[in-house]
């Protein structure tokens, strides 16, 4: 509790700095009173439905603090202290080839961090990556490289790693990881989806049964913050508009 005072702090100023990135590119409506409740009380780990949004918040509980709160739509805010590893954020269940808009702040350029459209597939069993932004670690160290990809703006380059026995959606297992990760780094901008999983067909790396797919913060033995809002592009309303709020326990 000693990082109470701090939190709120922190937690006052990235609502007030997120707010108008979320007005300006999505033209959302704010109730400041009611985000900054939600704010301190933080949301629970788990994933299901949010203001008609997919979310996902999970953490490996080992250590530090980590606060992840929904928002109204597409939004979500997180802070985190000397955290094991956690990710979260909100989008869509199922995932798959779609265009996809985003903006916020992300405080984490010198931590162990990802900015990232996250997601995963059964039947294969794969996590993947589409990295906008990273910290101190380049998630292509000591992995296989694959292709190159230019999409939406940008250049990205294509991996594959291996995970053995470690956290998935379906508990522990042995799985591959894909990435795309951006050689030019930024917080906000359209992703292409379908152009990155053909990329990756295309060059061996095959996905299976779509499952969720957010865009994701995620922090690994470090310290930061986020406010992002996500959307997709061409729709005018939220993907399930009519989803009551749910949550169910992470495998």
């Amino acid at each position: 509790m000693m990082f109470k005072s701090l939190l709120l702090t922190a937690a006052v100023a990235a609502i007030t700095s997120a707010i108008p990135l979320s007005e300006q590119l999505f033209g959302r409506s704010i109730d400041l009173g009611g985000k900054l409740e939600t704010r301190q009380q933080g949301s629970a780990q788990g994933y299901g439905i949010h203001s008609h949004y997919f979310y996902s918040f999970w953490s490996d509980n080992s250590r530090g603090s980590v606060t992840y709160t929904n928002l109204q739509n597409g939004s979500y805010t997180s802070q985190w202290s000397n955290i094991g590893n956690w990710v979260g954020g909100k989008g869509w269940n199922p995932g798959g080839a779609k265009s996809i808009a985003y903006n916020g702040t992300w405080s984490a350029a010198n931590q162990n961090s990802y900015l990232a459209l996250y997601g995963w597939t059964k039947d294969p069993l794969i996590e993947y990556y589409i990295v906008e932004s990273y910290g101190s670690y380049n998630p292509s160290s000591g992995a296989q490289k694959r292709g190159t990809i230019q999409s939406d703006g940008g250049s990205y380059d294509i991996y594959q790693t291996q995970r053995v026995n470690q956290p998935s959606i379906v508990g522990r297992a042995t799985f591959y990881q894909f990435w795309s990760v951006r050689t030019q780094k930024r917080v906000g901008g359209n992703i292409t989806t379908g152009n990155h999983f053909d990329a990756w067909t295309k060059n061996g790396l095959k996905l299976g049964n779509h499952d969720y797919m957010i865009m994701a913060t995620e922090g690994y033995q470090s310290s930061g913050s986020s406010a992002i809002t996500v959307r997709e592009i061409g729709k005018d309303e939220a993907p399930y508009p009519n989803e009551a709020d749910s949550r169910k326990d992470n495998n």
